[in-house]
């Protein structure tokens, strides 16, 4: 792919460096610019798609946008689907393996991925491809000639391989194969630049190891932080329950933007908005300004979310409905109705499991006891209380979770 169109390299660097980790090595990333404006040939951009989280939130998409950076730059952006790794399954970052996919479950998730992926990537612009491709194809042979090329002590260097190793915790011999499997990746795309969380820089640099052996010039390395979530503590999850979906209502993106930190919100700006550079040195100033409430700011940023994955008036709408909840006390204007028929009263508990808002007793159980549900404006404590049960009733779990029950 030929661009004529490329902007100076220090305008590059600074757009690309912008919220990065570490890009190992910077210098020859700069060689790489300089060779490509003086051909007019784009780089390779290569990002690893693991198609085992087919929801995405803000923590994914902090290096989807790093990638849709480069994009912007002119250069071609290439999504490798891993639907063959994850057959393997990989253990970045856990103690445990990552559980394997079948095929199927690794193409389904994938096509999902690329749907949400799409609200941050030029969809026409963006190189899809399929590991399976090139890594179905190699034999026996292949696989053990990969493996002579790299040794069992450079794989220990690895983090988590060298704790469970020196803990005792089994690992298996197909483990090793994933980082090679993956460096087969840049080999078959001849990438020149891979982008990842700083949990997979030894994936990607066994990447540029493997690509020396097959005669490529190795591809440069550029790492995004890991965003913290909305709990301020631990890095965005749907396990821990502290992620933003960027394919979630905007009534959920705004209320959970609104519940980070204070210490978060330059952050999320940084690497989960488009906002330019100036912009970005305007909020850090407000935010050091005493005079100015950091949650005036931080509905700005909600706003900003909405907006990108929805739209300007849906963001308008989640704001006033917000304050219309929060601030007034009032009621959503759309909410889910549930239909009871011959049913005069039911105890607290069943009636959230009725409403679909607790995926058991227990935790249904623990809403209550934390005060977080209410009848009618009455909070409920008791989880024996009994509701009657009556046309209109309007129940409240959690900050924004609403029913009508109809009779």
């Amino acid at each position: 792919m030929k661009n004529n169109n490329f902007i100076p390299i220090t305008e590059q660097m600074d757009l690309i460096k912008r919220g990065a980790s570490e890009i190992i090595p910077e210098d020859e990333l700069v060689k790489k610019l300089e060779k490509s404006l003086t051909t007019g040939k784009a780089l390779n951009i290569k990002l690893g798609c693991d198609p085992t989280r087919p929801d995405l939130h803000l923590g994914h998409s902090v290096v989807l946008r790093k990638l849709a950076q480069f994009q912007e730059l002119g250069h071609q952006a290439i999504l490798i689907v891993g639907d063959f790794t994850a057959m393997i399954g990989d253990p970045s970052g856990r103690n445990s393996t990552r559980p394997p996919l079948t095929f199927a479950e690794a193409q389904e998730n994938a096509k999902s991925y690329w749907e949400q992926a799409s609200k941050i990537l030029d969809k026409d612009k963006t190189k899809i491809v399929n590991n399976s491709e090139w890594l179905s194809k190699m034999n026996f042979e292949d696989v053990i000639k990969l493996a002579s090329k790299f040794t069992v002590a450079r794989m220990l260097e690895r983090d988590d391989f060298s704790n469970r190793y020196k803990s005792g915790v089994p690992i298996s011999v197909h483990e090793f194969l994933y980082p090679l499997a993956q460096a087969m990746d840049s080999v078959a795309i001849e990438s020149d630049v891979e982008l990842g969380g700083t949990d997979q820089t030894f994936n990607l640099l066994v990447g540029r190891d493997i690509q020396r052996e097959y005669g490529q010039q190795p591809q440069v390395i550029l790492t995004m932080p890991l965003l913290v979530g909305t709990d301020g503590t631990d890095k965005m999850s749907k396990s821990y329950d502290n992620y933003i979906g960027i394919d979630e209502s905007p009534k959920e993106i705004f209320g959970k933007s609104l519940s980070i930190p204070d210490n978060l919100i330059y952050t999320y700006f940084e690497l989960a908005t488009d906002v330019t550079g100036q912009e970005l040195e305007k909020i850090k100033n407000k935010l050091n300004d005493k005079s100015i409430n950091p949650r005036d700011i931080k509905r700005s940023l909600a706003r900003k979310l909405v907006a990108m994955y929805h739209s300007e008036e849906a963001a308008k709408q989640a704001e006033e409905e917000f304050d219309k909840i929060f601030i007034k006390k009032g009621i959503p204007d759309n909410i889910p109705e549930i239909k009871l028929a011959n049913v005069k009263e039911l105890e607290i508990i069943d009636l959230i499991l009725e409403a679909g808002f607790a995926p058991s007793r227990g935790e249904a159980r623990r809403l209550v006891l934390q005060g977080g549900v209410s009848v009618n404006g009455n909070k409920v404590t008791d989880i024996k209380q009994a509701i009657q049960i009556v046309d209109g009733l309007i129940l409240k779990v959690g900050k924004r979770k609403f029913a009508k029950i109809l009779v």
